[in-house]
This record gives structure tokens, C-alpha cells and sequence, in this order.
């Protein structure tokens, strides 16, 4: 597989989010989701004239975004 190429699922394996629930699953406004789709930051659907983002897409980007946690060694006090 190139690059370039993506995984295409079935239709049944990921729902389709409208902006008000992918919102609720980021926890954010709605104003987030469709700021990520006019900034093309995530993949989404077009289903006639509604945008529609797919469940993959949000776990995608969650997961892109998760910082790991740093272990900080604490060094003792010089006497």
C-alpha cells in the first residue's frame, strides 16, 4: 500500500458524526469540529450538502494529539 492510500472501511463500521456529536465526543463547542473541517485538520464525509465526520476520524485525531506523561527525577538539595 502507498502512502498516500487510506483504509476505505464499510459503510457499517464507522458511524457518521454530525458537528453537535462530534463536538460531545471532543467536549467541546460546535464551533471546534467545523473549525477542523474548514481548516481541512480532519476527514470528513459529504453527504449531499451536510458534512458528516466519521467516528475514526475523531479517535484519529484524539490520539494524535495525546501527549505522554515526562518522569521527573527529582535532584536533592545541594548542602
Amino acid at each position: 500500500m502507498k502512502t498516500d492510500e487510506r483504509k476505505v472501511t464499510s459503510p457499517g463500521d464507522d458511524r457518521l458524526l454530525t458537528y453537535s456529536e462530534a463536538a460531545e465526543v471532543l467536549n467541546t463547542t460546535e464551533r471546534f469540529p467545523r473549525r477542523l473541517v474548514e481548516e481541512r485538520r480532519i476527514c470528513f464525509v459529504r453527504v449531499g450538502r451536510f458534512i458528516r465526520i466519521p467516528e475514526s476520524a475523531l479517535r484519529e485525531f484524539i490520539s494524535a494529539g495525546l501527549v505522554e506523561p515526562v518522569a521527573v527525577r527529582r535532584r536533592g538539595r545541594a548542602a
